[in-house]
């Protein structure tokens, strides 16, 4: 599905990559561009052939944020037509935020505002040393609500006070010290460091990929109490008695690959 402003493909290993292609607005998005984006990370949730999803951009900019020319429009309508745009960026986010496979953000350069939020959605971040961060909505009389969720859940609350009220600019290495960013590299090595890391991920089993992640979901900031020792216990049981478990304990003490794994050797 290309749409123009929205490049989305899968290729033979399973790997989804979903481009913002506008950069000449700097990859902006706009009600239409969320409504795309909404539509196809639910058909990826959707779809047992996608084992992983990178987020990329064109151009210089990773994203703007919200686009000028719809904040402009936004500044005029009602209260209840707002708060309609404000919750299909909700939806986007949390579609995002929920996806059962894996996803990697691809970060070139700036990403402010609503982009932030994209990048906290994300399992994974791998930005270039030339990228920059901006939670910039209070330049603007705004806040960054509907991000905020995963903004706090990725850098956390004390941070998440700081740059919310001052809108300061920050580089890679500070959003890797502040968590957002897992690794930095430079851009000539982005894409390269970016396609290493999926092929470390389709090495892993699949389903055990899909139930590593909703189990970190799961688990966060839970109570260790009995009811939790007991759902983590059924997992691992269930597990190694499935399929792909025994694979993958097979394979391991026959010293062979598993049936599973593969070698991507570029995106697309």
């Amino acid at each position: 599905m290309n749409t123009g402003q929205v490049l989305f493909n899968v290729d033979r290993y399973g790997v989804a990559t979903v481009t913002l292609n506008n950069p000449d607005k700097h990859n902006a998005f706009d009600d239409k561009i969320i409504a795309q984006l909404t539509v196809i990370f639910i058909e990826i949730a959707k779809r047992d052939d996608i084992h992983l999803m990178i987020l990329a951009s064109t151009g210089k900019s990773f994203s703007a944020g919200a686009d000028l020319a719809w904040m402009k429009r936004m500044a005029s309508y009602s209260y209840e037509e707002n708060l309609h745009d404000a919750n299909a960026l909700a939806q986007m986010l949390h579609a995002l935020n929920f996806l059962p496979q894996t996803t990697i953000a691809q970060i070139q350069g700036a990403a402010f505002g609503g982009a932030v939020g994209l990048a906290s959605c994300c399992d994974i971040v791998i930005a270039s040393n030339k990228a920059s961060f901006c939670l910039s909505e209070v330049k603007l009389g705004l806040i960054p609500a509907t991000i905020s969720p995963y903004v706090v859940n990725a850098i956390g609350q004390k941070a998440s006070r700081r740059y919310f009220q001052t809108a300061e600019r920050f580089f890679a290495d500070k959003a890797q010290q502040l968590g957002l960013v897992d690794e930095i590299v430079s851009l000539e090595a982005l894409e390269s460091t970016v396609i290493n890391m999926v092929s470390t991920i389709l090495s892993n089993g699949p389903q055990a990929v899909r139930q590593a992640k909703q189990l970190a979901l799961d688990v966060a900031y839970q109570e260790i109490s009995l009811e939790l020792l007991s759902m983590t216990s059924e997992r691992i049981a269930s597990i190694r008695v499935s399929a792909e478990g025994q694979e993958g304990l097979t394979a391991f003490f026959e010293k062979r690959p598993a049936s599973w794994q593969k070698e991507p050797t570029s995106k697309g």
